[in-house]
């Protein structure tokens, strides 16, 4: 019988996207400083097709923009477009409407933003 070193596990797609989503996270919420309200245009790396230009001003726009850039964005993105106070005002609703891996890897990171969430329900 042979065994197999722990180091020729392969991951688990859970595993690699927790990776991937958490080696994009910011080192503090404080560092997000992207724009509170106003048209935001995000760059082809970020968004290929469809809507580009979103209003802050208008909630959907608003929580799209912010779906986008967590799911598609990397640090420079993230730190650049999302703002920490819209972050934690959308957190409770947005939760629900992103990806597990995305979710918790943001949750790991900042458990404020669980505890918002948890407090929310």
């Amino acid at each position: 019988m042979v065994q197999q070193s722990s180091s020729d596990v392969t991951p688990s797609v859970a595993e690699v996207l927790h990776e991937r989503y958490a080696a994009r996270l910011p080192d503090a919420l404080e560092d997000l400083g992207g724009p509170e309200h106003g048209p935001v245009e995000l760059p082809l790396h970020v968004v290929w097709s469809g809507l580009r230009t979103y209003d802050l001003d208008r909630p959907r726009q608003c929580m799209g923009l912010y779906r986008t850039v967590l799911a598609e964005g990397q640090r420079d993105d993230i730190t650049g477009f999302l703002n920490r106070g819209l972050l934690l005002a959308q957190w409770p609703l947005m939760r629900t409407m992103i990806s597990r891996h995305v979710r918790e890897a943001w949750e790991a990171a900042f458990p404020e933003l669980a505890h918002r969430a948890s407090a929310a329900a």
